[in-house]
Formats: C-alpha cells, sequence, structure tokens
C-alpha cells in the first residue's frame, strides 16, 4: 500500500507543506475536541473503531501478568481494553499529554488497574523494559517525530514483549480507496467542523496526517529501525485501519 497513493488522489490538501505536528498545536487541539471526542470517533467510523481496538487487543497477545502500556491514550478506549483481557492484578499504565483527555478518561475509569499520566510519548517517565506490551492506537502520527517514538515505546517494552501500533492505512481494494479517500477529504473535514467547533481544524488535519504518515511495509521498516523485530502488519478492514506488531528482542543486538 504506498504512501504515494494517498496524496495522488488529492487526499492531501495542505499544498504540499508538513502538517503542523508542533506539541503546543497539537495539545490545544486536542484539548478543544476532546468533550466530543468518543461521540466523533464512533460516529465517524459507524462504531468499526470498536471493533478495530477489540482486535488490536487480540494480536497483540497472549498476555502475562507484566503491566501494559498504552500511549497517546487519549479517553482510553485501548486501555480500558486491554484491562478486560487481562488477570485481575495486571495494571494498564495509560499516557497522554492532553490534560483535557485524562480528565475524560478519569471520569470513564471503572478500574484501580487503569493508571493514567500526564506525559509525552517522546519522553516516558518509566525505566526501560517495564511492559510486556507497548500500545498505541491512532496516536503515533500525531507524535512530532515516528521514529522518536517508535524508540520510546521500545524502550520501556521488555525483551521479548511487543509494540503494537494501531493506524489509519490505505485500503487495498481500488474501489474502496476511492471511496474512502473521497469521504475522507470532502465529507469528514466538513461535518467534522460542523459538529466539534475547533480553531485548529482538527477534521482537516486528520486526512492531512493520515497523508503523510507511512504505512505497511514503511511503517515496520520504522520499527525495525526502532530496534524491533518479526515485524508485522495485519489490514482491518480492507485495509482502512492496520495492526502493526513488532517484538523487542529477548537478547541485546
Amino acid at each position: 500500500m504506498p504512501q504515494a497513493e494517498f496524496s495522488d488522489l488529492g487526499v492531501q490538501e495542505n499544498h504540499g507543506m508538513p502538517v503542523d505536528k508542533t506539541g503546543a498545536r497539537i495539545r490545544q487541539m486536542f484539548g478543544e475536541i476532546a468533550g466530543r471526542y468518543d461521540f466523533m470517533n464512533h460516529f465517524l467510523s459507524a462504531g468499526t473503531d470498536v471493533y478495530w481496538r477489540w482486535k488490536a487487543v487480540r494480536l497483540s497477545g497472549p498476555f502475562n501478568e507484566s503491566p501494559i502500556l498504552d500511549v497517546c491514550t487519549g479517553t482510553g478506549d485501548l486501555a480500558f481494553a486491554y484491562r478486560k483481557k487481562l488477570k485481575p492484578g495486571v495494571p494498564v499504565y495509560a499516557t497522554d499529554f492532553t490534560h483535557g483527555m485524562l480528565k475524560l478518561a478519569e471520569k470513564k475509569r471503572d478500574s484501580r488497574e487503569v493508571v493514567f499520566l500526564e506525559a509525552d510519548t517522546l519522553a516516558l517517565p518509566f525505566p526501560d523494559d517495564q511492559f510486556q506490551v507497548v500500545s498505541v492506537a491512532f496516536g503515533l502520527r500525531n507524535v512530532s517525530s515516528t521514529i522518536g517514538g517508535l524508540k520510546e515505546m521500545a524502550r520501556v517494552c521488555q525483551p521479548g514483549g511487543r509494540v503494537m501500533v494501531l493506524e489509519f492505512s490505505l485500503p487495498d481494494n481500488k474501489l474502496l480507496s476511492r471511496t474512502y479517500q473521497w469521504y475522507f477529504r470532502n465529507i469528514l473535514p466538513k461535518l467534522g467542523q460542523l459538529l466539534v467547533r475547533n480553531r485548529q481544524a482538527a477534521y482537516e488535519y486528520l486526512p492531512q496526517s493520515v497523508s503523510e504518515f507511512p504505512c505497511g511495509s514503511q511503517l515496520t521498516g520504522l520499527m525495525e529501525e526502532a530496534g524491533l523485530v518479526n515485524t508485522s502488519y495485519h489490514p482491518l478492514t480492507g485495509g482502512i485501519a492496520t495492526v502493526y506488531l513488532g517484538n523487542k528482542p529477548s537478547h541485546p543486538r
């Protein structure tokens, strides 16, 4: 699924300029849309995002009794999905650098075994080799350095553990791909801005950031550059989203 196909069909509307992913812009943007974030995720994906997270959790198992970390957690949906799959007593830590998102996540929290922390994915406040799984759903493309985020996720992952990335991607089927991209380009930004007024054009940013983000073998290549092995990717719903997996080596190379 070559990245060029996205821009060839006109999804990229920033006229060749890189998408602004500075920390201040991303923090402000997600702070502005936090109150409607869950509703918009479910509405714009017709509820499919729930299945994507469910599938991502199952693909990243089997699990042991070590903790799990979910970065860029937003309002915590993936962290909660992991907690439901784990044995009692196994904690899930979840980080995000947008305070408004974490406030909403705390309101949804129904288990003391999910712990939310305000932290930047590029500077996680954990020692090396702590977590059996380090995950991120629809958040890595918002990190200013993709490879930097992956290296930090790999750093805190246990030897033999897994890094899991769930992200939007490009469908393989040409008809589905064109329909999806037309919706992404023409409908989603207008509908998103209408339903969630914000000064950072969050729902124009979404297709722009997806169009720039590496997918398929491009992303697994970056995961390998970050030190992960046995990488793989698993398209979901015709390739609209993809789960990426990589293992941290059990022994130093």
